[in-house]
């Protein structure tokens, strides 16, 4: 079954905004993070944020001062506010949720989303 549920991808216009929500599904884990990649057609996932269960955030450089993320670890959800969308910005984005030491660091990863930057 799906451990990662995402939503809020789809079509909107340069300068345009999306929001980006990803929570698990039924259980709550342990996570150590989670975070945003994307995917272009050929390519492999790149991060665009993520967030740490202590409070740190990262961001790759091309979505800096543009995309924010928030979110609850402990709860298992998180967000990515995407402002100012560029055409570069079209790709699938996956919700990666970080996982322990004792879970040998597997990844949760979501279904992915599509996001489209278009007019």
């Amino acid at each position: 079954q799906v451990q990662l549920v995402e939503s809020g991808g789809g079509l909107v216009q340069p300068g345009g905004s999306l929001r980006l929500s990803c929570a698990t599904s039924r259980t709550t884990f342990y996570l150590t993070d989670m975070g945003w990649y994307r995917q272009y057609p050929g390519k492999g996932r790149e991060l665009v944020a993520d967030l740490t269960r202590g409070g740190i955030t990262n961001y790759a450089d091309s979505v800096k001062g543009r995309f924010t993320i928030s979110g609850d670890i402990a709860k298992n959800t998180v967000f990515l506010q995407m402002n100012s969308l560029k055409p570069e910005d079209t790709a699938v984005y996956y919700c990666k949720a970080g996982r322990p030491v004792t879970m040998s660091r597997v990844p949760f990863w979501g279904q992915g989303t599509q996001v489209t930057v278009s007019s």
